[in-house]
């Protein structure tokens, strides 16, 4: 652990068709969620399963890539790291949002 960094890594489905802008100058942005699933038993065996969502952000390469062969339903792995920011909505309110920022996608399944 010589250097410990803010990294993430998440394989799960993609839970609906990725939004792709294209910003001035060309250099495209892309905006997925990811589901991931847990599963686990309790003592008295019981199964439980636990889904997380994932706010994923891409740019450049990484958003072309999403925007070329990702789809809803397609297992990816993506690779980034975890970022937090804040807006005020149109009513004025504080919003506050906890996103992955993609540096890396691995398509996996079929």
């Amino acid at each position: 652990m010589k250097a410990l960094r803010n990294t993430v890594q998440l394989i799960g489905h993609v839970g609906q068709e990725p939004e792709i802008k294209t910003l001035d100058g060309g250099r495209k942005m892309a905006n997925i969620t990811i589901a991931t699933n847990e599963v686990y038993y309790k003592e008295n065996g019981d199964k439980v399963e636990n889904t997380e969502w994932h706010r994923v952000v891409a740019w450049g390469k990484t958003a072309e890539i999403i925007e070329k062969y990702v789809v809803k339903g397609k297992e990816i792995a993506i690779e980034g790291k975890l970022t937090h920011r804040s807006y005020d909505d149109k009513n004025g309110e504080k919003r506050y949002i906890t996103e992955v920022v993609a540096n890396d996608v691995l398509l996996l399944g079929k």
